[in-house]
């Protein structure tokens, strides 16, 4: 008997306790002046180590019209990436960036392997046929980021603590670190203004 009151209690305590809620960041980012940047990452990186991603984790860049779709992808490092190519003709995707250069030659359809960004950075990509094709592979060593639109960005299923704040667009400068500043959440949640200096 003393056993099932136990049990009984043990349950009792279990469904009182305060639940780990996520808490929502709301990051505005604009330029210099102040105008709002569509397709910037933001992203939270935690003070240890970030969460294993899940296995089989893609993402999909797809080639329509001759552009890649969507022009900018952030994805957590080890992400597989597929390239479809829907247009009628053939493209050469690649990319030269040190973090993973990789090339798909002229091909149709989804090739058989997926890329693998394993590190973290970015990747532009091109087209060797197609000069005006470029897009843009931002990988980030969490599972806590969002793209930018009308300026806005925002991050819905971080738990509360303390975080590095990253932010990074396509016309921040070639090769400088991305912006960060130290941001705490609570339950509450929090809300971050940051101007980048990006070119024109």
């Amino acid at each position: 008997m003393r056993r099932v009151h136990r049990v009984v209690l043990w349950a009792a305590v279990a469904l009182c306790a305060p639940a780990v809620s996520a808490a929502e960041l709301r990051v505005n980012v604009g330029d210099a002046s102040g105008r709002a940047l569509d397709d910037a990452v933001v992203a939270l990186l935690p003070q240890g180590a970030p969460p294993p991603l899940p296995a089989g984790t893609q993402a999909v860049i797809e080639q329509r019209a001759r552009q890649f779709l969507p022009r900018v992808t952030v994805v957590q490092t080890g992400t597989a990436v597929q390239f479809p190519n829907h247009d009628t003709v053939r493209h050469h995707v690649y990319s030269f960036s040190p973090i993973r250069p990789f090339e798909i030659k002229l091909y149709v359809g989804t090739p058989a392997q997926p890329v693998v960004f394993d590190r973290p950075g970015t990747a532009v990509l091109g087209c060797n046929i197609h000069d005006n094709m470029v897009a843009w592979v931002h990988v980030v060593d969490t599972p806590w980021f969002a793209l930018t639109r009308d300026g806005v960005a925002r991050i819905t299923d971080a738990p509360a603590g303390a975080y590095q704040l990253q932010v990074w667009h396509p016309r921040w400068p070639e090769g400088r670190a991305p912006h960060r500043q130290p941001v705490v959440l609570d339950a509450r949640g929090a809300e971050v203004s940051v101007k980048l200096e990006v070119a024109p």
